[in-house]
């Protein structure tokens, strides 16, 4: 099972709005999510937030790039960021991504 959390132990129920980007060569790549409807956000417990963990049955991925986004003092998105510098950290993430997708009914689409 393909799942993310923000702190270990409780799964994530909101599902992001990701964008990615690869360089030409395919040497790297970056991952960019945005939740706008967290739980966590809605508990205004952000400071539980240790990182982003991505995990499934090939093991876990993990970036400590996790930002709050406020507006007017409120919590209103929470935005991570998985750096990939390589090309073997490209395919598991998209390997990753794939199950997570398969199995929340998300699509793709390339602009």
């Amino acid at each position: 099972m393909a799942q993310i959390e923000f702190t270990k132990g409780i799964i994530e129920e909101s599902i992001p709005d990701v964008k990615i980007t690869r360089a030409r060569d395919g040497s790297n790549g970056t991952a960019t999510f945005r939740f706008e409807e967290s739980p966590i956000l809605e508990s205004g417990n952000t400071q539980a937030v240790t990182g982003m963990y991505l995990t499934d049955e090939e093991g876990e991925l993990s970036t400590r790039e996790v930002k709050c986004k406020f507006i007017n003092g409120e919590p209103v998105a929470l935005e991570a960021i998985y750096v990939m510098k390589s090309v073997e950290e490209w395919d598991r993430f998209m390997r990753f991504m794939e199950r997570y997708a398969e199995e929340h009914g998300l699509g793709f689409t390339k602009s």
